[in-house]
């Protein structure tokens, strides 16, 4: 078994991005909302975030893949304003670590959620989806 010491409950990062022309909801099928941050990318910075806190301290060979998410926006942001994102390890059972995420803009927070992700060869998670068999869509 793979020593992974160095994720602890505790551990903090911090991420920063400027949101762009990119990153507004009329880019993410939300009709005519223009020039506000968008929740999917919200959700995107906040996935990137963690795999930032936990990939770096990882074994060669080895990444952090998500689970699960969950997200509430509660505040909009405007196009030019700086999202931070916070994210913290919580819990850490059975090989899962849960994940704490908040976000903000200049004026106060934006959203939260949580997030759970898990370790694993990065050759064994490819060889897997290579060789995963479709399963057939089920019958109505």
């Amino acid at each position: 078994m793979e020593n992974f010491d160095d994720l602890k409950v505790g551990l903090v990062h911090t991420l920063q991005k400027k949101v762009t022309i990119d990153d507004t909801a009329l880019n993410y099928g939300s009709g005519k909302i223009q020039n506000l941050f968008a929740t999917p990318k919200l959700v995107a910075f906040m996935v990137e975030a963690s795999s930032q806190l936990m990939d770096p301290l990882l074994p060669e060979g080895f990444i952090s893949i998500g689970h699960h998410v969950e997200v509430d926006h509660f505040k909009p942001t405007l196009l030019g304003a700086t999202v931070t994102i916070e994210v913290k390890i919580e819990k850490i059972e059975n090989g899962k670590y849960t994940l704490s995420m908040r976000a903000y803009d200049e004026y106060g927070q934006i959203g939260r959620g949580n997030h759970t992700r898990s370790v694993v060869p990065y050759n064994r998670l490819m060889e897997k989806a290579e060789n995963r068999e479709r399963e057939p869509f089920p019958e109505e």
